[in-house]
């Protein structure tokens, strides 16, 4: 979740930063994010898995990048958000909501790629595109639930500042704390497993005549996906355990001010992982419609 400061206003630093990361992280997020989308729908002939995961992964940070602009005017007007209380929750919902039902479906590209690579004949069987276009609507829907939480992140109906300033208990609430932490450590956990064995296996499969193989490609895409989640996810999530252990009183409260910034900064950070999915993706299929992979279903290489 976001910063609770009580009445205390965002600092002029916090403020910068989150400025100078917000107006790239929108432009060539959404840039990159509107090519990938139109590679998807206008170059690629057939739907795969890999494909179903990304458009979702594509929509919901989307959806994402279009709350920045909102945040930038919120901080910049801390004690007077003048566009209503039931926007302000909407799009309270679409930020929290959709970053870790990106968290979700990242996951699920790298279990994706995992069985493809590691198990290519248990993955004919428990692989199809319905069943990926299943697991998307799941996790939409399982996310949306945590709109209800949304409604309760400021004390008074009457809302005042948008994006922080949230009341006392959301902090104090160790369900939702666990739910969240369990969410990110546990994907990070099982991504970096994945990408392990995909890697110890794609190595497996290297051509000692000819390094520059397929499977190279297919290493360097990975470990690229999994550092990128790693350095934009990482961060906050650590800054807010550190802070929910302030807000407890676990840790002295003389630390609150500069932990809350570090969310804050955090937290900004985390948001260009929307970047570069869209930077990713666009450039994963752009070079893989020129230079195809061979087909995940009968190959230890994959198509990402």
């Amino acid at each position: 979740m976001n910063d609770t400061y009580g009445n205390n206003s965002i600092s002029a630093t916090v403020q910068l930063f989150q400025f100078v990361m917000y107006i790239p992280t929108l432009s060539v997020g959404l840039l990159f994010n509107m090519m990938a989308l139109c590679f998807l729908f206008f170059k690629v002939k057939k739907l795969s898995e890999s494909t179903v995961y990304m458009i979702a992964l594509i929509f919901l940070d989307t959806l994402l990048l279009l709350t920045l602009p909102f945040k930038i005017i919120s901080y910049h007007n801390a004690t007077s958000w003048n566009l209503g209380p039931k926007f302000c929750s909407a799009l309270e919902s679409l930020y929290f909501v959709n970053m870790y039902g990106s968290i979700l479906i990242s996951l699920c590209i790298c279990i994706d790629r995992y069985m493809v690579i590691q198990h290519p004949f248990m993955a004919l069987t428990l692989r199809s595109v319905k069943k990926a276009a299943l697991v998307c609507v799941v996790i939409c829907l399982g996310t949306s639930v945590g709109t209800v939480c949304t409604l309760q992140l400021h004390e008074s109906p009457k809302i005042l500042s948008c994006f922080h300033n949230f009341s006392t208990h959301i902090w104090k609430n160790i369900g939702l704390f666990s739910t969240l932490q369990i969410t990110f450590f546990g994907s990070m956990a099982t991504m970096t497993f994945c990408t392990a064995q995909i890697v110890r296996c794609l190595r497996k499969c290297r051509n000692p005549d000819n390094p520059q193989t397929l499977t190279t490609r297919a290493e360097r895409i990975v470990v690229t996906n999994l550092v990128a989640f790693l350095i934009c996810f990482t961060p906050y999530h650590v800054a807010y355990l550190v802070y929910f252990l302030v807000k407890n009183d676990i840790i002295n409260k003389s630390f609150q001010k500069v932990v809350r910034d570090i969310v804050q900064i955090t937290l900004s950070w985390a948001n260009l992982n929307c970047c570069l999915d869209g930077v990713c993706y666009y450039f994963v299929l752009k070079e893989s419609l020129e230079d195809p992979l061979p087909n995940t279903e009968t190959s230890t290489t994959q198509k990402p």
